[in-house]
C-alpha cells in the first residue's frame, strides 16, 4: 500500500492540459534539487524499489523468450540471407555461452530448420505474453507512486498492457538492442556485405540518438497511459522520460563496465555470470524507470500545489493515534 499523498488531475484545474513550458517554469520556480529530494521521497513511499524489483522478474521473464526467438530466426535467415547478422547479435547479447548453439545453427540448417521455426514461434508468444505482464506491473507501481490504490478492472488491465506491449514495449526492446548490440551489427554488416567503413562510422553515431529517441518515446508513451488517471500532455511527461532514460543509461553503462572489468564477478557466478547481470540490469531498469515516473508526479503535484510528496508517518496504534488527534484538538481549542 502507498503512503504517497494523490496528485489531483489535471482536468480539476481550471488551466489547459499542462505541456512542457509550463513544466519548464515549475522547475525553474521549485528548483531542480528539491524536486529531484521530493521525487526521491514520493518514489519510496510509493513502495518504488519493491515494484522495480517485481518488473525485473517481468522483464527478465519476456527478455529471455525474446532472446530465444533470435536464435529461431537464426536458423529461419540461414547464412545467406542475413542470419549471420542475427547470430552476431546474439553473440554480442550472450557472450561465449552461446557461441556453440549459434555455430550450430548456422552450419545445419536442414536439421533445425523444423526447431528454429517453432522457437521463433513460441519465442514471440511468450515474449509478447510476459512484456504483457511487464506492462501490468508498470500500471500498478505508477497508481502507488500517484497515490492511485486501486488499478483499473483486470479486463481492461490486461488489454490496455497488451497494446502498450507493442505501442511501447517493443519499440524500447528495439533502443535496448541497438543500444547494445548496434555495434555487432555494423561489424557483421561489413563484414558480410562490405559495408564500408565511412558507412559503418555513420552508424556507430547515429545508432545512439535513435537508441535515445526510441527509449525517451517509449518511456513518455507508457508515463502518459499506465497510471489510472488523466495524466498531463506528453511534452510535459518527457522531462520525466528524460529523467528515467539518462538513469537507465548511466545504470546500464555502469554494470556493463563492473561485469567487463571485474574478474571477481564472472569467478563469483560462473555460467549463471549473463543470468546475474541480465537480474542485475533488469532491476536497475525498474528504479531508473519508477524514479523518472516520481519525478513527472512530483513536478505535477507541486505545480497544482500539493508540495509534501508523502503523507505524514501514522506508525502508532489506532488508539494511541485518536489521542493524540484528541489533544490536538483540545490544544488547539
Amino acid at each position: 500500500m502507498s503512503s504517497t499523498r494523490i496528485v489531483p488531475e489535471t482536468r480539476c484545474m481550471a488551466d489547459e492540459e499542462l505541456s512542457a513550458d509550463d513544466a519548464w517554469h515549475t522547475l525553474r520556480r521549485e528548483g531542480s534539487w528539491h524536486l529531484l529530494r521530493d521525487a526521491f521521497i514520493r518514489f519510496r513511499y510509493g513502495d518504488g524499489f519493491s515494484h522495480a524489483r517485481a518488473f525485473a522478474f517481468q522483464l527478465c521473464l519476456a527478455v529471455v523468450p525474446f532472446m530465444i526467438a533470435l536464435t529461431g530466426l537464426i536458423s529461419e535467415l540461414g547464412v545467406e540471407e542475413g542470419g549471420e547478422i542475427v547470430a552476431d547479435t546474439v553473440l554480442a547479447l550472450t557472450p561465449g555461452a552461446s557461441e556453440q548453439m549459434v555455430t550450430e545453427l548456422l552450419d545445419d540448417r536442414d536439421r533445425t530448420e523444423s526447431i528454429g521455426e517453432l522457437a521463433l514461434t513460441l519465442g514471440l508468444l511468450t515474449g509478447l505474453a510476459a512484456l504483457t505482464s511487464t506492462m501490468a506491473q508498470i500500471e500498478r507501481g505508477a497508481n502507488r507512486i500517484y497515490g492511485v490504490e486501486r488499478d483499473r478492472p483486470a479486463l481492461w488491465k490486461y488489454l490496455r498492457a497488451a497494446v502498450l506491449a507493442v505501442v511501447a514495449g517493443l519499440p524500447a526492446l528495439v533502443g535496448f538492442l541497438i543500444l547494445v548490440g548496434g555495434g555487432a551489427v555494423g561489424d557483421s554488416v561489413r563484414e558480410h556485405y562490405r559495408w564500408g567503413h565511412t558507412i559503418e562510422g555513420a552508424w556507430n553515431l547515429l545508432r545512439w540518438p535513435i537508441s535515445l529517441a526510441l527509449t525517451v518515446l517509449a518511456v513518455a508513451v507508457l508515463f502518459r497511459h499506465t497510471p489510472r488517471r488523466k495524466q498531463p500532455g506528453l511534452s510535459w511527461l518527457v522531462f520525466g522520460a528524460i529523467i528515467a532514460t539518462v538513469l537507465w543509461w548511466l545504470a546500464s553503462l555502469l554494470l556493463a563496465a563492473y561485469v567487463a572489468f571485474a574478474d571477481n564477478f564472472g569467478q563469483t557466478y560462473g555460467s549463471l555470470t549473463g543470468m546475474m547481470a541480465l537480474l542485475i540490469w533488469a532491476n536497475l531498469t525498474g528504479v531508473a524507470l519508477f524514479g523518472g515516473l516520481a519525478f513527472a508526479a512530483q513536478l505535477e503535484a507541486v505545480r497544482i500545489g500539493v508540495q509534501d510528496p508523502a503523507q505524514p508517518d501514522l506508525w502508532e496504534p489506532e488508539a494511541k493515534r485518536e489521542e493524540i488527534y484528541d489533544t490536538g484538538e483540545m490544544t488547539a481549542l
